[in-house]
């Protein structure tokens, strides 16, 4: 189980000693030539130990919970060897720069008081290291993506911003410049660029910004999706932003690395957005269908596959794949993004809806479940409320079958106990208990009040129900 927070340094972890000593510092290095020329790895978590974390809070959804821990590493570890190839690069100009003066012809001394060379950003990186490229995350599916997002940014401690897509507009019209999304994200860092630079952006409600088709404006400027779509492929790919600091913004930024503390934020803050990683998401409502055309078409004619995921004609097994699974990035530009936005897009992952099971875990085991949310609120109260095994089956059941994924849960479960919430508070009740019966609306909750009896009738009353769902669940099986 993970407990602590990985943080993500936002300055490079080397420091370099500029100035001469007046008493050289031996440091033993008995095995200095076998030292490896690898970057040396953030404190991050790995990405199984990311997962780990993510089961805490999400079911299911095992591929997307690997897909983003990994990009998520990668990116982190991409932007470290950066760092590391940029400051060794500005050492050998230095050192060029050092070298005989044309006008003197004097040389400049190179006094070494140490036994063995200091470590520099140089002999950390393999003669071959190359500037990395990110890859930013698409992630489609019906339910769960921003949870995603959000709890894996409370892991990593970085600065992370949410931005819905469909009120972007493209730049001079009215509605929100793509920009936003990198102030909302130099707000979360306290105004730190340097901390900014290396965050995570999240927009969601993506698919809102494909191209509109058959609906009779094709002569008229599409400011909200193609134009959006350009806008953001920039921002993506890596460019500086420069971001206008608020009115009332102008407060004492504390000073780095020993410095002087500055009076007031400049009014402009450029943030490069190489370092920041992309996280977009969307429902794709449609999707499935292009999908489903392109894969039927393959699947017929005599040099169709036997094997083909999905056949043309419906096989007697149900299905048991996600049809969302089968995505491509052609799929993806019939559906209405242009091909310079899904090229920036390369690592994509779906989201499979929510089973019975995974609702039931959802409402019980996962920490901040919604059962223990309830009990809690009750508990201010001094009063106890309990569950029974079928009651929670059919609540999930009733989700399921509204098909709004775990969102649907808190909505049944308002509705379920809105009499209890309403006559408990300020009673003499202290047990209530909600069975099948309750759910399905033919029955009231049960009260029990205080008294001598109350509290061994109450869980009678419980243990019954739990003899009968078992014996029923046992007579199924």
């Amino acid at each position: 189980m993970v407990r602590q927070r990985f943080s993500v340094p936002t300055r490079c972890i080397l420091q370099f000693t500029r100035g001469l000593r007046t008493h050289p510092i031996y440091e033993n290095h008995p095995q200095h030539e076998q030292r490896s020329h690898q970057v040396p790895s953030l404190g991050l978590a790995t990405p199984r130990q990311l997962v780990q974390y993510l089961d805490q809070f999400i079911v299911g959804q095992q591929n997307a919970k690997k897909v983003l821990s990994v990009a998520v590493f990668n990116h982190y570890n991409r932007v470290k060897a950066n760092q590391l190839l940029t400051e060794a690069r500005e050492e050998s100009e230095t050192i060029e720069a050092r070298r005989v003066d044309p006008d003197s012809g004097v040389e400049p001394a190179k006094i070494r008081p140490f036994r063995y060379p200091a470590t520099t950003a140089s002999s950390l990186l393999s003669p071959h290291t190359t500037l990395f490229e990110k890859s930013n995350v698409l992630v489609i599916g019906p339910t769960g993506k921003t949870l995603l997002a959000k709890t894996l940014a409370k892991v990593l401690d970085v600065p992370f911003s949410v931005s819905d897509a469909t009120s972007f507009t493209q730049a001079g019209y009215v509605g929100e410049d793509v920009e936003m999304a990198i102030q909302r994200l130099l707000q979360d860092a306290n105004w730190d660029p340097v901390r900014a630079s290396m965050g995570i952006v999240y927009i969601d409600e993506i698919d809102k910004l494909a191209r509109k088709s058959g609906s009779g404006m094709e002569g008229s400027r599409d400011v909200s999706g193609e134009g959006v779509q350009q806008a953001l492929l920039r921002m993506m790919e890596g460019s500086v932003i420069s971001i206008q600091a608020k009115a009332g913004a102008a407060e004492p930024v504390p000073p780095r690395d020993g410095g002087h503390s500055r009076g007031a934020k400049p009014d402009t803050h450029h943030i490069d957005t190489s370092n920041i990683l992309f996280i977009v998401s969307g429902a794709f409502v449609g999707l499935d269908n292009i999908i489903r055309q392109r894969v039927s078409k393959a699947a017929i004619g005599f040099s169709a596959s036997s094997s083909e995921s999905f056949p043309f004609f419906t096989p007697n097994r149900k299905a048991t794949h996600n049809m969302l699974e089968l995505v491509q990035t052609t799929d993806l530009v019939k559906y209405g993004f242009i091909p310079e936005f899904i090229s920036r897009l390369p690592t994509v992952t779906t989201l499979s809806p929510l089973t019975i099971p995974d609702l039931r875990r959802v409402l019980t085991e996962v920490k901040g479940s919604l059962v223990s949310q309830y009990q809690a609120l009750f508990g201010y109260s001094g009063v106890e409320i309990r569950f029974t095994s079928a009651a929670l089956d059919e609540i999930c059941r009733k989700a399921a079958e509204k098909d709004v994924g775990a969102r649907g849960l808190r909505g049944i479960m308002e509705s379920l106990l809105l009499e209890p919430m309403y006559e408990v508070p300020g009673s003499d009740v202290r047990f209530v208990l909600i069975t099948k019966d309750v759910v399905s609306g033919g029955a009231p909750p049960g009260y029990w009040k205080k008294g001598d009896g109350a509290a061994v009738s109450f869980w009678e009353a419980w243990a019954k129900e739990e003899g009968n769902y078992d014996r029923e669940k046992n007579r199924n099986s």
